[in-house]
């Protein structure tokens, strides 16, 4: 038997432990004694319950510090030993017994029953009045509650004053990983890590990398979402509108406990780091917004083509020198661009954000902006010399796609965004590139899985966009092709198809007859179909060119 040393092990923050609470003065003076589970006395104190029922643990819930004169106990061994074993079951934290009125000694049924399943066990060999215990226990609880709630409050002021200085998410959880003792991990809502921080400074000793750490949780299931242990802190950063979660603050108590004070901090935490995230979207944003001006401007000619390079400098773009500029659009179909107001999902914010990472990859520098009224995407991207265009041109075609399904992952199955190239040059040419470039990246038709068009390929459908508005190009269209179009609307197999396919292999039938899958004399009698509904000659070429000017019509029509 032995006495309970001064202090005892530490216990999580926010609670008191056995240990403290046999230390406390209402206590000592019942000169405690402890007969089982001395290494079990940094058990929180959740609560003190006095009682002297047989049934009471049915009245407890867990982390009970219960004081009794042992009348429940009962006078056989069976019955002390169920009783022992059912308090043990309800996870109380220690059971204290007060010698004297009913028990000089404690019964051997009930200390070996104690040291068999853990439970701290306490005699007290001078009466003491178990309302003074319940008082000052009680008090020190809420002491200590209040002190860590201050300590929360201190922790968010801090948050708060570090917002306002310019700090960012790594600086906020730093602070909140301090105050938790444990690491903090900033996840995106599908389990992807964005930010972590740990308590202590990086490389201290004891203190285990935060990135060690989300490793180690996540290979307990190999799976890109961790597995977090039991009593970790979970809170959702909210987004930029009711239900919409940005990201998830994760808390895992691999270090110690968490009280539920820590709940209230990272609550509180999550609420400034959504007011981060937002800023830091709403700048990028703003600056999207204010480099895509600048391009507008310099294809409008509002801006001197002398004056262009330190304006782009102080927007941060610097190309290679003397290298050449390549214009880029990208186009992209919303209902922001229709005049009605932007639907779920259609944050351009979060568009510029997710193209800006993704076009970091493509190894040259370029110079991003927005256009939120046209639906565009304008942009420079600086070459080290003429011959990489293609090469160049791939690669940013395939990031602004990647940026579009990352920003806007609802959109799947809709028309992917449609990317003109123009031709690269200099600042004096940069202006007009960029404005025949936008033009055609609203005429530009074609495939829909075509990575890019060049702007060189695209001049008879710009020209034909422009005369999209004027009666004369419907009335061209039904005048060149109207009865093919009136024939396949009501028989079968339609004949459109065919002569696409045979202007587009500029007449020769062999190749035509292979893509249609069709044998020699099916296509002549299809062909010859065609010449009869039309009145034409299809081999006299200037019956091709208004043919074929006809379908293109048609396409920017429909």
């Amino acid at each position: 038997m032995a006495a309970p040393e001064a202090g005892g092990p530490p216990g999580p923050q926010g609670t008191i432990t056995v240990a403290r609470a046999l230390q406390l003065p209402a206590l000592r003076r019942g000169l405690p004694e402890v007969v089982a589970a001395e290494d079990r006395l940094n058990r929180p104190v959740r609560w003190v319950h006095a009682g002297e029922a047989p049934n009471i643990a049915s009245l407890l819930s867990g982390g009970e510090l219960l004081l009794t004169t042992g009348i429940g106990l009962g006078p056989r061994p069976a019955e002390q030993r169920a009783f022992v074993r059912t308090l043990a079951a309800r996870e109380i934290a220690a059971l204290v017994v007060e010698l004297g009125s009913r028990f000089t000694t404690l019964p051997a049924a009930v200390v070996d029953t104690a040291r068999s399943v853990g439970l701290p066990l306490v005699q007290l060999r001078r009466e003491v009045p178990f309302v003074a215990v319940t008082e000052e226990i009680h008090t020190e609880l809420v002491n200590e509650h209040y002190a860590l709630l201050r300590r929360a409050e201190q922790v968010h002021r801090q948050c708060t004053q570090a917002l306002l200085r310019g700090g960012g998410v790594p600086e906020i959880l730093r602070l909140l990983a301090a105050f938790a003792g444990n690491p903090v991990f900033l996840e995106t809502s599908d389990g992807q890590l964005l930010y972590a921080a740990g308590p202590g400074p990086a490389g201290q000793p004891g203190t285990a990398d935060p990135l060690q750490v989300w490793d180690g949780l996540r290979e307990r299931r190999a799976a890109p979402r961790p597995e977090l242990p039991a009593g970790s802190v979970v809170v959702d950063v909210p987004g930029g509108g009711p239900g919409v979660v940005r990201a998830r603050l994760t808390v895992p108590p691999v270090a110690g406990v968490l009280a539920p004070v820590h709940r209230i901090a990272a609550e509180r935490t999550a609420d400034l780091l959504a007011v981060v995230l937002l800023q830091a979207r709403q700048e990028e944003e703003l600056a999207a917004r204010g480099r895509g001006d600048f391009l507008t401007d310099l294809a409008e000619e509002r801006i001197e083509a002398a004056d262009a390079p330190a304006q782009a400098r102080v927007l941060g773009f610097r190309p290679p020198a003397g290298g050449p500029l390549l214009p880029v659009v990208m186009r992209v179909a919303t209902r922001t661009a229709a005049g009605v107001p932007a639907g779920p999902g259609e944050s351009w914010a979060a568009l510029a954000h997710a193209v800006q990472e993704e076009l970091a990859a493509v190894g040259a520098p370029v110079l991003l902006g927005v256009r939120l009224p046209e639906g565009r995407v304008p942009l420079l991207v600086g070459l080290r010399d003429a011959a990489e265009r293609t090469a160049v041109a791939d690669r940013v075609a395939a990031a602004l796609r990647a940026g579009v399904q990352r920003a806007w992952p609802d959109r799947a199955g809709s028309r992917p965004p449609t990317v003109v190239v123009g031709v690269a040059g200099g600042w004096e040419t940069a202006g007009s590139e960029l404005r025949h470039a936008a033009e055609a990246a609203n005429a530009a038709r074609g495939p829909a899985d075509r990575p890019w068009h060049d702007v060189r390929r695209t001049e008879v459908d710009v020209l034909l966009w422009r005369l999209r508005e004027h009666g004369d190009l419907a009335a061209f269209v039904d005048r060149v092709i109207g009865p093919l179009l009136a024939h396949d609307r009501t028989a079968r197999p339609p004949l459109i198809p065919t002569l696409e396919a045979y202007l587009a292999h500029a007449g020769r039938k062999a190749e035509t007859a292979r893509e249609l899958h069709l044998n020699r004399q099916t296509l002549y009698d299809r062909l010859a179909r065609i010449a009869r509904l039309l009145g034409s000659d299809l081999e006299d070429p200037q019956t091709v060119l208004a043919l074929g000017l006809a379908l293109q019509a048609r396409r920017h029509l429909q």
